[in-house]
């Protein structure tokens, strides 16, 4: 169970779980938990972590406790488990002492997963594993990092990126640096970020995993991370540099006034379903650890073949102790949560009170961390947006799927989009909450591309090796004439106008936006939208060829949210004035300047709306949003205040020409006179 006084108070006692290889005065204690081996082994190996040169058996200490102390040894020493007692995996039981296990609780291993078959043997088929599989490294943890607020705030833009095809292709970051999170440190990647505006890069997953079985013999790479194996080890093909290198870039964005939020996958591991590899949690104590069904069957939940048992008494208390070790000795802001559902499921059922969601908020170090998740599984029940606890943010795909329908041209999306932009108020405007807790994005690391949304109707993802097959068949995207590539000069032009009203659009948003790595200078990954094994220039970014003009509109865009709170205001809107103002935090109008009526609510063809926000207490600048989703431009009337005038953020006049269509402009109310900032 988790213990009290294993949780870090508000001072700075250093942490230390209790599980795990951690070295101690004299030598290095071993611990590990499982309830139903017979006996469990500590394997230690050589310096080159090749060869085993003692095999020593841990001692039961109670309540399914194993450890032992070993005098003489230091950090650094590479170790692995060994675990036995029944064998009979159509009833969740796969020991096997042939089997090295992976310490689920090392803080480095000392090479990178690679998938072999024989990982996979039934027990008596194969030889030692130990060959196969990373050791872990005894860890000497150190000092904990000062215990700070997060920088990021709700409101502000989340920068997702993929670590390795961020920069295997950056021409300012040194060969030997690409695709590693020491290169995300570098004075141009920083220099980029802050142009953006960005409030928080988050990490998609830097913690060791696995390649899926099926992807070797196609000459494929997991180039995601969505298949852990260990929660805490940062991988080393990410990290050379091991936990110190996420350590010193935290800390280096930390100075440049960015947070980093880590994309964490606790709903499944890479040991997959009953045919998978036996690498960490399945041999400890496979029916703790996973969930399975009454007959002995893994409970798929996630799509991969197992589920962890997030309920367990000893997954919670590993969950957190995770938690706390990126918290306390990296210095992260916060965490996503992949398919978060799985973390509040009890028993099978999720519950917005589930033990583990409750203990995180509580937690004394955790509580005020950025909690973000992502709110569907494929279990029962498992789409839960809106259902999650404050404070926990979340993805919002109904404002995705608004949002390219709006700008795909379906009728009568101009009641939805208005939702969307004001904080989506029909989903997280529950039990009294005055704030959204949307995480709005158009496009993320899942799906096609911002630029491939206006460029391929269909997805493309034959490179995947499954046909055709694999990732979702609508995408809500449109090709503008010709699907994919083309050298027509017209539907080029106007595949980039549909980007800029993307990004446009999700930048006038409020509450807080997310943006993937690349789409601001117009990324494609020919359509393929699941890309997650193509670690190539499919996903690698390619900066020498980024559009630089659709770059520079998104710096634009960044500026003027900077410059505008009620955008960024997690607020929801409700059409009156605020306080001791005069002017309603918002009004929605036709091109015309007048209030839409119901009719134009709900006309079909309408797609042309004007936001206009204000009421902050600063009456000197209202902001109004020009959406013309009309393929033709038209004259847009914004209503006028005596002694005030509209204009652009760059200080242009008025709106006397008519904007173009599918077009997105911002304007700002300003006193006559006032000199624009």
């Amino acid at each position: 169970m988790v213990k009290q006084e294993d949780r870090i108070p508000a001072g700075y006692r250093p942490y230390r779980p209790r599980f795990g290889g951690l070295a101690e005065q004299g030598g290095v204690r071993f611990a590990a938990w499982s309830s139903a081996a017979s006996r469990l082994w500590v394997s230690i190996f050589d310096e080159q972590g090749n060869r085993e040169v003692d095999r020593l058996e841990l001692m039961r200490e109670g309540e399914g406790v194993h450890a032992l102390f070993v005098a003489g040894l230091a950090a650094g020493t590479r170790y692995g488990f060994r675990a036995d007692g029944d064998y009979a995996p159509e009833q969740g039981l796969w020991f096997d002492p042939d089997k090295l296990l992976v310490d689920p609780y090392a803080v480095e291993i000392d090479r990178p997963y690679a998938y072999d078959d024989r990982l996979a043997a039934r027990r008596g088929e194969a030889t030692d594993t130990a060959p196969l599989l990373p050791k872990a490294i005894a860890a000497d943890l150190p000092k904990p990092v000062p215990l700070v607020p997060p920088l990021f705030q709700p409101g502000g833009l989340i920068y997702e990126v993929p670590v390795r095809a961020f920069t295997m292709l950056h021409p300012d970051i040194p060969k030997r640096q690409r695709g590693t999170i020491a290169a995300l440190a570098h004075p141009a990647i920083v220099e980029h970020l802050k142009k953006l505006g960005v409030g928080a890069v988050e990490l998609m997953p830097v913690t060791a995993s696995i390649d899926e079985r099926h992807l070797p013999p196609l000459g494929l790479h997991n180039a995601w991370g969505y298949n852990p194996v260990t929660f805490m080890a940062p991988d080393p093909r990410l990290a050379p540099g091991g936990l110190a290198e996420l350590r010193q870039t935290v800390a280096t964005l930390r100075e440049a006034g960015i947070g980093v939020v880590l994309d964490l996958v606790f709903n499944h591991t890479g040991e997959s379903d009953r045919l998978g590899p036996t690498l960490s949690l399945r041999g400890l104590d496979s029916r703790a650890y996973y969930r399975h069904a009454p007959d002995g069957r893994l409970i798929n939940d996630t799509g991969t073949g197992n589920t962890v048992g997030c309920d367990h008494p000893v997954v919670l208390e590993m969950v957190l102790d995770t938690l706390r070790h990126f918290v306390c000795h990296a210095g992260v802001d916060g965490f996503r949560f992949d398919l978060a559902p799985i973390l509040g499921r009890v028993e099978g059922r999720f519950d917005a009170a589930a033990p583990l969601l409750r203990a995180i908020r509580d937690d004394p170090v955790l509580g005020d961390r950025v909690l973000i998740a992502e709110p569907w599984d494929i279990g029962p029940d498992g789409y839960q947006l809106g259902n999650f606890p404050p404070s926990f943010l979340e993805w919002n795909d109904k404002y995705r799927d608004d949002v390219r329908r709006f700008w795909r041209g379906d009728r009568g999306m101009i009641g939805a989009l208005a939702t969307r932009l004001a904080g989506s108020s029909d989903v997280f405007a529950k039990a009294g909450q005055r704030t959204s807790r949307t995480v709005n994005f158009i496009a993320a690391h899942d799906g096609m591309t911002l630029a491939d949304i206006a460029a391929y109707e269909h997805k493309h993802n034959e490179a995947n090796g499954e046909q055709n097959r694999d990732g979702h068949d609508e995408n809500l995207s449109w090709n503008n004439g010709v699907e994919g590539e083309t050298g027509d000069a017209a539907i080029a032009k106007a595949r980039f106008d549909d980007q800029c009203a993307l990004l446009a659009t999700l930048f006038a948003s409020r509450g807080t936006i997310l943006l993937t790595a690349g789409d601001e200078f117009g990324r494609t990954q020919k359509g393929n939208n699941n890309a997650y094994a193509q670690d190539n220039e499919i996903t690698w970014l390619d900066w020498n060829g980024r559009d630089q003009a659709l770059e520079q509109f998104t710096v634009s865009l960044a500026a003027i949210r900077r410059a505008a709170p009620a955008l960024s205001d997690t607020r929801f809107l409700t059409g009156e004035p605020p306080a001791g103002s005069e002017i309603s935090d918002v009004a929605w109008l036709t091109e015309t300047g007048e209030p839409l009526d119901g009719a134009g609510w709900h006309h079909p063809e309408r797609h042309r709306l004007v936001m206009v926000l204000g009421g902050s207490g600063d009456e000197d600048c209202r902001l109004a949003v020009v959406i013309n989703g009309d393929r033709r431009k038209c004259v847009f009337t914004l209503p006028d205040r005596e002694g005030f005038r509209w204009e652009t953020p760059t200080g242009a006049a008025d709106l006397s020409r008519p904007v173009l269509g599918r077009t997105v402009i911002f304007m700002i109310e300003r006193r006559a006179g006032q000199a624009s900032r």
